[in-house]
């Protein structure tokens, strides 16, 4: 049976459910963050940060709005707006043949959404 990472990635996102994340992962994920300057790697990390990212952004009308998906990769593009500044970005994923995610690499537009995304992240991290 073939599973459906991106599926599942979606249902953790709507059922806001982030324990469904840590089966998602590998243990050897790495996440690549617009903000740092090197990946974070492990699944501990890799789970750290999305679940952030996932707690920042769910406060805001998140949205994905193309998918392209070939084989074990997909780029997802999303918006959202942030405090009246509009933010565009893409979550690029590849997993491996077992479904679980491997590589995880999010990249932002414009740049003053970089700034607050990474202020916003910040203060999310240091709540956990």
């Amino acid at each position: 049976m073939k599973i459906n990472t991106i599926e599942r990635w979606h249902r953790i996102l709507e059922t806001t459910n982030l324990e469904g994340l840590s089966d998602l992962l590998a243990d050897d994920a790495v996440f690549h963050s617009p903000v740092m300057h090197t990946p974070q790697v492990g699944k501990a990390l890799v789970q750290q940060y999305l679940g952030a990212a996932f707690l920042m952004f769910n406060q805001y009308p998140f949205k994905y709005v193309r998918e392209i998906i070939s084989g074990n990769e997909a780029v997802l593009e999303f918006e959202v707006e942030m405090d009246g500044l509009y933010v565009n970005g893409v979550d690029i994923i590849a997993w491996n043949d077992d479904g679980q995610i491997t590589d995880f690499k999010v990249m932002l537009r414009p740049l003053k959404a970089i700034h607050l995304v990474q202020e916003k992240m910040l203060a999310q991290l240091q709540a956990k």
